[in-house]
Protein backbone atom coordinates (compact mmCIF):
# COMPACT_ATOMS: atom_id res chain seq x y z
CA UNK A 1 0.00 0.00 0.00
CA UNK A 2 2.90 2.37 0.71
CA UNK A 3 4.23 1.74 -2.79
CA UNK A 4 0.81 2.56 -4.26
CA UNK A 5 0.57 5.80 -2.29
CA UNK A 6 4.11 6.77 -3.27
CA UNK A 7 3.63 5.97 -6.98
CA UNK A 8 -0.04 6.57 -7.83
CA UNK A 9 0.66 7.54 -11.45
CA UNK A 10 2.71 4.40 -12.12
CA UNK A 11 0.12 2.10 -10.52
CA UNK A 12 -2.84 3.66 -12.32
CA UNK A 13 -0.96 3.50 -15.64
CA UNK A 14 -0.20 -0.22 -15.16
CA UNK A 15 -3.83 -0.96 -14.23
CA UNK A 16 -5.23 1.01 -17.17
CA UNK A 17 -2.76 -0.65 -19.54
CA UNK A 18 -3.80 -4.11 -18.34
CA UNK A 19 -7.49 -3.22 -18.73
CA UNK A 20 -6.91 -1.77 -22.21
CA UNK A 21 -5.00 -4.86 -23.37
CA UNK A 22 -7.73 -7.16 -22.03
CA UNK A 23 -10.54 -5.14 -23.64
CA UNK A 24 -8.76 -4.78 -26.96
CA UNK A 25 -7.86 -8.47 -27.12
CA UNK A 26 -11.48 -9.39 -26.38
CA UNK A 27 -12.69 -6.92 -29.00
CA UNK A 28 -10.23 -8.40 -31.52
CA UNK A 29 -11.43 -11.92 -30.83
CA UNK A 30 -15.10 -11.12 -31.34
CA UNK A 31 -14.42 -8.73 -34.20
CA UNK A 32 -13.04 -11.71 -36.13
CA UNK A 33 -16.19 -13.65 -35.18
CA UNK A 34 -18.42 -10.78 -36.28
CA UNK A 35 -16.56 -10.41 -39.57
CA UNK A 36 -16.94 -14.10 -40.37
CA UNK A 37 -20.64 -13.97 -39.48
CA UNK A 38 -21.44 -10.80 -41.44
CA UNK A 39 -19.50 -11.85 -44.54
CA UNK A 40 -21.12 -15.30 -44.35
CA UNK A 41 -24.61 -13.78 -44.30
CA UNK A 42 -23.70 -11.45 -47.18
CA UNK A 43 -22.65 -14.50 -49.18
CA UNK A 44 -25.57 -16.69 -48.08
CA UNK A 45 -23.58 -18.90 -45.67
CA UNK A 46 -23.84 -19.76 -41.97
CA UNK A 47 -20.41 -18.76 -40.73
CA UNK A 48 -19.17 -20.16 -37.38
CA UNK A 49 -21.98 -21.86 -35.48
CA UNK A 50 -20.69 -25.17 -34.08
CA UNK A 51 -18.21 -24.11 -31.37
CA UNK A 52 -20.53 -22.75 -28.69
CA UNK A 53 -23.93 -21.10 -29.21
CA UNK A 54 -23.85 -19.20 -32.53
CA UNK A 55 -20.15 -20.03 -32.73
CA UNK A 56 -19.32 -17.60 -29.90
CA UNK A 57 -16.49 -19.82 -28.65
CA UNK A 58 -14.87 -19.97 -32.10
CA UNK A 59 -12.39 -17.14 -31.27
CA UNK A 60 -11.21 -19.14 -28.24
CA UNK A 61 -10.75 -22.23 -30.40
CA UNK A 62 -8.84 -20.22 -33.01
CA UNK A 63 -6.62 -18.70 -30.34
CA UNK A 64 -5.78 -22.10 -28.85
CA UNK A 65 -5.08 -23.46 -32.31
CA UNK A 66 -2.69 -20.59 -33.09
CA UNK A 67 -0.97 -21.01 -29.72
CA UNK A 68 -0.36 -24.76 -29.97
CA UNK A 69 0.07 -25.08 -33.72
CA UNK A 70 3.42 -26.23 -35.10
CA UNK A 71 5.71 -23.21 -35.51
CA UNK A 72 8.37 -23.97 -38.16
CA UNK A 73 11.10 -21.41 -38.87
CA UNK A 74 12.63 -21.46 -42.37
CA UNK A 75 16.34 -22.25 -42.34
CA UNK A 76 17.54 -19.23 -44.33
CA UNK A 77 15.73 -16.46 -42.47
CA UNK A 78 17.37 -13.63 -40.56
CA UNK A 79 16.23 -14.91 -37.18
CA UNK A 80 16.45 -11.71 -35.17
CA UNK A 81 14.52 -9.61 -37.70
CA UNK A 82 12.18 -12.52 -38.48
CA UNK A 83 11.06 -12.67 -34.83
CA UNK A 84 11.17 -8.90 -34.35
CA UNK A 85 8.77 -8.05 -37.21
CA UNK A 86 5.47 -9.43 -35.77
CA UNK A 87 6.33 -8.12 -32.31
CA UNK A 88 7.01 -4.65 -33.74
CA UNK A 89 3.76 -4.60 -35.70
CA UNK A 90 1.72 -5.62 -32.64
CA UNK A 91 3.37 -3.26 -30.14
CA UNK A 92 3.04 -0.26 -32.46
CA UNK A 93 -0.67 -1.00 -32.96
CA UNK A 94 -1.23 -1.17 -29.19
CA UNK A 95 0.75 2.02 -28.52
CA UNK A 96 -1.56 4.02 -30.77
CA UNK A 97 -4.59 2.92 -28.75
CA UNK A 98 -2.99 4.04 -25.49
CA UNK A 99 -3.79 7.74 -26.09
CA UNK A 100 -7.42 7.31 -27.21
CA UNK A 101 -9.85 8.94 -24.70
CA UNK A 102 -12.97 6.79 -24.39
CA UNK A 103 -15.09 9.17 -22.33
CA UNK A 104 -15.23 12.67 -20.83
CA UNK A 105 -15.28 11.69 -17.16
CA UNK A 106 -12.31 10.89 -14.96
CA UNK A 107 -12.22 7.83 -12.72
CA UNK A 108 -10.51 7.27 -9.39
CA UNK A 109 -8.02 4.42 -8.84
CA UNK A 110 -6.65 4.11 -5.30
CA UNK A 111 -7.72 7.71 -4.66
CA UNK A 112 -5.96 9.05 -7.78
CA UNK A 113 -8.14 10.71 -10.41
CA UNK A 114 -7.26 9.72 -13.96
CA UNK A 115 -8.86 10.06 -17.43
CA UNK A 116 -10.41 7.22 -19.44
CA UNK A 117 -7.20 6.68 -21.39
CA UNK A 118 -3.81 5.20 -20.59
CA UNK A 119 -2.12 8.51 -21.37
CA UNK A 120 -3.30 11.92 -22.52
CA UNK A 121 -0.48 13.88 -24.16
CA UNK A 122 -1.14 17.34 -25.50
CA UNK A 123 -0.04 16.15 -28.94
CA UNK A 124 -2.17 12.99 -29.01
CA UNK A 125 -2.95 13.09 -32.74
CA UNK A 126 0.68 13.74 -33.64
CA UNK A 127 1.73 10.83 -31.40
CA UNK A 128 -0.71 8.46 -33.13
CA UNK A 129 0.51 9.40 -36.61
CA UNK A 130 4.15 9.12 -35.51
CA UNK A 131 3.63 5.69 -33.96
CA UNK A 132 1.46 4.21 -36.71
CA UNK A 133 3.95 5.32 -39.37
CA UNK A 134 6.42 2.89 -37.79
CA UNK A 135 4.00 0.01 -38.39
CA UNK A 136 5.14 -0.33 -42.00
CA UNK A 137 8.54 -1.47 -40.73
CA UNK A 138 7.00 -4.60 -39.20
CA UNK A 139 5.53 -5.61 -42.54
CA UNK A 140 8.55 -4.62 -44.63
CA UNK A 141 10.98 -6.38 -42.27
CA UNK A 142 8.81 -9.51 -42.25
CA UNK A 143 8.98 -9.69 -46.04
CA UNK A 144 12.73 -9.10 -46.12
CA UNK A 145 13.69 -11.37 -43.21
CA UNK A 146 11.76 -14.34 -44.65
CA UNK A 147 14.35 -14.63 -47.45
CA UNK A 148 11.65 -15.62 -49.95
CA UNK A 149 10.49 -13.89 -53.11
CA UNK A 150 6.76 -13.80 -52.36
CA UNK A 151 7.00 -12.30 -48.86
CA UNK A 152 9.54 -9.80 -50.20
CA UNK A 153 7.13 -8.69 -52.92
CA UNK A 154 4.34 -8.41 -50.34
CA UNK A 155 6.54 -6.32 -48.05
CA UNK A 156 7.56 -3.99 -50.89
CA UNK A 157 3.96 -3.60 -51.97
CA UNK A 158 2.93 -2.74 -48.45
CA UNK A 159 5.73 -0.20 -48.04
CA UNK A 160 4.76 1.60 -51.25
CA UNK A 161 1.05 1.48 -50.46
CA UNK A 162 1.27 2.63 -46.85
CA UNK A 163 3.72 5.45 -47.62
CA UNK A 164 1.54 6.63 -50.50
CA UNK A 165 -1.74 6.65 -48.62
CA UNK A 166 -0.19 7.97 -45.41
CA UNK A 167 0.25 11.33 -47.13
CA UNK A 168 -3.45 11.53 -48.02
CA UNK A 169 -4.42 10.28 -44.55
CA UNK A 170 -2.39 13.02 -42.84
CA UNK A 171 -3.60 15.77 -45.16
CA UNK A 172 -7.23 14.70 -44.73
CA UNK A 173 -7.18 15.73 -41.05
CA UNK A 174 -5.40 19.07 -41.55
CA UNK A 175 -8.77 20.77 -41.99
CA UNK A 176 -9.88 19.51 -38.58
CA UNK A 177 -6.62 20.69 -37.01
CA UNK A 178 -7.05 24.15 -38.53
CA UNK A 179 -10.59 24.46 -37.17
CA UNK A 180 -9.91 22.95 -33.73
CA UNK A 181 -6.52 24.63 -33.30
CA UNK A 182 -5.12 21.78 -31.17
CA UNK A 183 -3.48 18.35 -31.34
CA UNK A 184 -5.16 17.25 -28.10
CA UNK A 185 -7.85 14.65 -28.80
CA UNK A 186 -10.04 15.62 -25.84
CA UNK A 187 -9.98 19.29 -26.86
CA UNK A 188 -10.95 18.32 -30.41
CA UNK A 189 -14.07 16.62 -29.08
CA UNK A 190 -14.88 19.58 -26.84
CA UNK A 191 -14.56 21.91 -29.84
CA UNK A 192 -17.46 20.02 -31.46
CA UNK A 193 -19.82 20.60 -28.53
CA UNK A 194 -22.32 23.42 -28.24
CA UNK A 195 -25.90 24.09 -29.27
CA UNK A 196 -26.93 22.17 -32.42
CA UNK A 197 -27.19 24.04 -35.71
CA UNK A 198 -30.78 24.71 -36.70
CA UNK A 199 -31.87 23.15 -33.44
CA UNK A 200 -31.08 19.57 -34.47
CA UNK A 201 -27.78 19.18 -36.43
CA UNK A 202 -24.78 18.51 -34.14
CA UNK A 203 -21.69 20.71 -34.43
CA UNK A 204 -19.44 17.85 -35.47
CA UNK A 205 -16.66 18.81 -37.83
CA UNK A 206 -18.22 16.81 -40.64
CA UNK A 207 -21.22 19.20 -40.49
CA UNK A 208 -20.01 22.43 -38.84
CA UNK A 209 -18.20 25.37 -40.40
CA UNK A 210 -16.52 27.45 -41.38
CA UNK A 211 -16.20 24.61 -43.91
CA UNK A 212 -17.84 21.22 -43.18
CA UNK A 213 -15.17 18.53 -43.46
CA UNK A 214 -17.12 16.19 -45.74
CA UNK A 215 -14.27 16.00 -48.26
CA UNK A 216 -11.72 15.47 -45.48
CA UNK A 217 -13.89 12.74 -43.97
CA UNK A 218 -14.19 10.84 -47.26
CA UNK A 219 -10.45 11.15 -47.90
CA UNK A 220 -9.73 9.94 -44.37
CA UNK A 221 -11.98 6.89 -44.65
CA UNK A 222 -10.51 5.81 -47.99
CA UNK A 223 -6.91 6.39 -46.89
CA UNK A 224 -7.53 4.63 -43.56
CA UNK A 225 -8.81 1.51 -45.34
CA UNK A 226 -5.68 1.50 -47.51
CA UNK A 227 -3.41 2.11 -44.50
CA UNK A 228 -4.81 -0.94 -42.72
CA UNK A 229 -4.42 -3.16 -45.82
CA UNK A 230 -8.10 -4.01 -45.99
CA UNK A 231 -10.30 -4.82 -48.99
CA UNK A 232 -10.32 -3.32 -51.60
CA UNK A 233 -6.75 -2.18 -50.82
CA UNK A 234 -5.32 -5.45 -49.48
CA UNK A 235 -2.64 -5.77 -52.19
CA UNK A 236 0.14 -6.77 -49.74
CA UNK A 237 -1.89 -9.90 -48.89
CA UNK A 238 -3.16 -10.70 -52.39
CA UNK A 239 -3.23 -14.49 -52.10
CA UNK A 240 -3.95 -14.97 -55.82
CA UNK A 241 -0.45 -13.82 -56.81
CA UNK A 242 1.52 -13.68 -53.53
CA UNK A 243 0.34 -16.86 -51.71
CA UNK A 244 -0.29 -14.85 -48.53
CA UNK A 245 1.91 -11.78 -48.96
CA UNK A 246 4.48 -10.62 -46.43
CA UNK A 247 3.53 -13.23 -43.81
CA UNK A 248 3.75 -16.28 -46.09
CA UNK A 249 6.63 -17.79 -44.08
CA UNK A 250 4.97 -17.16 -40.69
CA UNK A 251 2.84 -19.65 -38.78
CA UNK A 252 1.31 -20.24 -35.38
CA UNK A 253 1.28 -17.30 -32.96
CA UNK A 254 3.69 -15.16 -35.02
CA UNK A 255 1.12 -15.13 -37.83
CA UNK A 256 -1.61 -14.37 -35.27
CA UNK A 257 0.36 -11.32 -34.13
CA UNK A 258 0.18 -9.82 -37.63
CA UNK A 259 -3.52 -10.64 -37.70
CA UNK A 260 -4.02 -8.94 -34.32
CA UNK A 261 -2.07 -5.85 -35.43
CA UNK A 262 -4.34 -5.46 -38.46
CA UNK A 263 -7.48 -5.47 -36.32
CA UNK A 264 -5.93 -3.18 -33.70
CA UNK A 265 -5.15 -0.71 -36.48
CA UNK A 266 -8.77 -0.95 -37.65
CA UNK A 267 -9.93 -0.05 -34.15
CA UNK A 268 -7.46 2.85 -33.98
CA UNK A 269 -8.51 4.48 -37.25
CA UNK A 270 -12.18 3.97 -36.32
CA UNK A 271 -11.58 5.74 -32.99
CA UNK A 272 -9.79 8.57 -34.78
CA UNK A 273 -12.59 8.99 -37.30
CA UNK A 274 -15.04 9.20 -34.41
CA UNK A 275 -12.96 11.80 -32.58
CA UNK A 276 -12.00 13.95 -35.56
CA UNK A 277 -15.23 14.07 -37.53
CA UNK A 278 -18.17 12.68 -35.53
CA UNK A 279 -17.93 14.36 -32.15
CA UNK A 280 -16.29 11.53 -30.19
CA UNK A 281 -18.44 10.73 -27.17
CA UNK A 282 -20.93 13.56 -27.85
CA UNK A 283 -24.54 12.47 -28.35
CA UNK A 284 -26.11 13.09 -31.77
CA UNK A 285 -29.30 14.29 -30.08
CA UNK A 286 -29.82 17.91 -28.92
CA UNK A 287 -29.51 18.59 -25.18
CA UNK A 288 -33.26 19.28 -24.95
CA UNK A 289 -33.87 15.56 -25.50
CA UNK A 290 -31.32 14.39 -22.92
CA UNK A 291 -34.03 13.53 -20.38
CA UNK A 292 -35.24 10.87 -22.85
CA UNK A 293 -32.06 9.82 -24.67
CA UNK A 294 -30.08 9.24 -21.47
CA UNK A 295 -31.88 5.91 -21.11
CA UNK A 296 -30.79 4.69 -24.55
CA UNK A 297 -27.82 2.68 -23.18
CA UNK A 298 -30.18 0.85 -20.82
CA UNK A 299 -32.78 0.30 -23.54
CA UNK A 300 -30.25 -1.00 -26.06
CA UNK A 301 -28.51 -3.28 -23.58
CA UNK A 302 -31.77 -4.48 -22.02
CA UNK A 303 -33.47 -5.04 -25.39
CA UNK A 304 -30.47 -7.02 -26.63
CA UNK A 305 -30.50 -9.05 -23.40
CA UNK A 306 -34.19 -9.91 -23.84
CA UNK A 307 -33.53 -11.00 -27.42
CA UNK A 308 -30.65 -13.23 -26.23
CA UNK A 309 -32.97 -14.81 -23.64
CA UNK A 310 -35.65 -15.45 -26.25
CA UNK A 311 -33.12 -16.86 -28.70
CA UNK A 312 -31.64 -19.09 -26.00
CA UNK A 313 -35.03 -20.56 -25.13
CA UNK A 314 -35.50 -21.58 -28.76
CA UNK A 315 -31.89 -22.69 -29.39
CA UNK A 316 -31.36 -26.15 -30.86
CA UNK A 317 -28.64 -27.37 -28.45
CA UNK A 318 -28.82 -27.91 -24.70
CA UNK A 319 -25.65 -25.85 -24.15
CA UNK A 320 -27.22 -22.90 -25.96
CA UNK A 321 -30.45 -23.22 -23.98
CA UNK A 322 -28.41 -23.03 -20.77
CA UNK A 323 -25.82 -20.35 -21.62
CA UNK A 324 -27.76 -17.84 -23.73
CA UNK A 325 -30.59 -17.17 -21.23
CA UNK A 326 -27.99 -16.72 -18.46
CA UNK A 327 -26.01 -14.23 -20.58
CA UNK A 328 -29.21 -12.42 -21.57
CA UNK A 329 -30.31 -12.23 -17.94
CA UNK A 330 -26.93 -10.71 -16.98
CA UNK A 331 -27.29 -8.08 -19.73
CA UNK A 332 -30.79 -7.19 -18.55
CA UNK A 333 -29.51 -6.89 -14.97
CA UNK A 334 -26.70 -4.55 -16.04
CA UNK A 335 -29.19 -2.45 -18.01
CA UNK A 336 -31.37 -2.23 -14.89
CA UNK A 337 -28.39 -1.05 -12.84
CA UNK A 338 -27.69 1.68 -15.42
CA UNK A 339 -31.28 2.89 -15.28
CA UNK A 340 -31.62 2.66 -11.49
CA UNK A 341 -28.50 4.65 -10.56
CA UNK A 342 -28.29 8.11 -12.19
CA UNK A 343 -24.56 8.45 -11.42
CA UNK A 344 -23.74 5.26 -13.33
CA UNK A 345 -26.16 6.14 -16.12
CA UNK A 346 -24.53 9.57 -16.60
CA UNK A 347 -21.07 7.98 -16.57
CA UNK A 348 -21.82 5.47 -19.36
CA UNK A 349 -23.27 8.08 -21.75
CA UNK A 350 -19.89 9.10 -23.18
CA UNK A 351 -18.41 5.61 -23.64
CA UNK A 352 -21.74 4.38 -25.07
CA UNK A 353 -21.86 6.94 -27.88
CA UNK A 354 -18.13 6.68 -28.52
CA UNK A 355 -18.20 2.89 -28.86
CA UNK A 356 -21.42 3.03 -30.93
CA UNK A 357 -19.73 5.27 -33.51
CA UNK A 358 -16.57 3.12 -33.50
CA UNK A 359 -18.75 0.03 -33.99
CA UNK A 360 -20.38 1.68 -37.00
CA UNK A 361 -16.99 2.16 -38.66
CA UNK A 362 -15.89 -1.38 -37.88
CA UNK A 363 -19.10 -2.73 -39.42
CA UNK A 364 -18.39 -0.58 -42.48
CA UNK A 365 -14.95 -2.23 -42.75
CA UNK A 366 -16.56 -5.67 -42.68
CA UNK A 367 -19.29 -4.68 -45.10
CA UNK A 368 -16.70 -3.54 -47.65
CA UNK A 369 -14.84 -6.83 -47.39
CA UNK A 370 -17.96 -8.75 -48.35
CA UNK A 371 -18.91 -6.34 -51.14
CA UNK A 372 -15.99 -4.82 -53.06
CA UNK A 373 -13.43 -6.52 -55.32
CA UNK A 374 -9.69 -5.94 -54.95
CA UNK A 375 -8.02 -3.17 -56.99
CA UNK A 376 -5.15 -3.89 -59.33
CA UNK A 377 -1.85 -2.55 -58.03
CA UNK A 378 -1.56 0.12 -60.72
CA UNK A 379 -5.14 1.23 -60.00
CA UNK A 380 -4.40 1.45 -56.29
CA UNK A 381 -1.29 3.61 -56.74
CA UNK A 382 -2.87 5.83 -59.40
CA UNK A 383 -5.93 6.40 -57.23
CA UNK A 384 -3.79 7.38 -54.25
CA UNK A 385 -1.38 9.75 -56.03
CA UNK A 386 -3.53 11.17 -58.83
CA UNK A 387 -6.93 11.54 -57.13
CA UNK A 388 -6.93 11.14 -53.36
CA UNK A 389 -3.84 13.22 -52.58
CA UNK A 390 -4.87 16.22 -54.78
CA UNK A 391 -8.39 16.16 -53.32
CA UNK A 392 -6.97 16.17 -49.78
CA UNK A 393 -4.75 19.15 -50.68
CA UNK A 394 -7.75 21.00 -52.14
CA UNK A 395 -9.65 20.42 -48.88
CA UNK A 396 -6.76 21.97 -46.91
CA UNK A 397 -6.73 25.01 -49.20
CA UNK A 398 -10.51 25.49 -49.05
CA UNK A 399 -10.56 25.14 -45.26
CA UNK A 400 -7.75 27.66 -44.90
CA UNK A 401 -9.60 30.13 -47.14
CA UNK A 402 -12.83 29.61 -45.19
CA UNK A 403 -11.02 30.38 -41.92
CA UNK A 404 -9.41 33.61 -43.15
CA UNK A 405 -12.29 34.76 -45.35
CA UNK A 406 -13.85 37.04 -42.67
CA UNK A 407 -10.50 38.82 -42.30
CA UNK A 408 -10.20 39.16 -46.08
CA UNK A 409 -13.69 40.67 -46.22
CA UNK A 410 -12.89 43.14 -43.45
CA UNK A 411 -9.64 44.15 -45.12
CA UNK A 412 -11.44 44.66 -48.43
CA UNK A 413 -14.11 46.82 -46.77
CA UNK A 414 -11.44 48.94 -45.10
CA UNK A 415 -9.68 49.43 -48.43
CA UNK A 416 -12.91 50.59 -50.02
Amino acid sequence: MDFIQANPLLVTSVIKTAVLVFVVLTAFAYLTWLERKVVAHIQGRWGPYRVGPHGLLQPLADGLKALFKEDPTPAAVDRFVYYLAPFLALVVALLALAVIPFGPQDITIFGHWTPLSVAEPGIGLLFIFAVTSIGVYGIALAGWASNSKYPLLGGLRSSAQMISYELALTLSVIGVLLIAGTFNLREMIQAQSGPPMGGWLPRWFIFAGPLPQVIGFLCYVIAAVAETNRVPFDLPEAETELVAGFHTEYASFKFAMFFMAEYFNMITVSCLATILFLGGWLSPFPPALYAYTKFLPSLVLGGFGLWVIWDGIRYYTLLGRLILPAVGGALVAVAGIFAAFPVINDFVQGPFWFLAKVGFFLFFYIWMRGTLPRFRYDQLMAFGWKLLLPVAIVNVVLTSLALVWPEIENAWKNLR
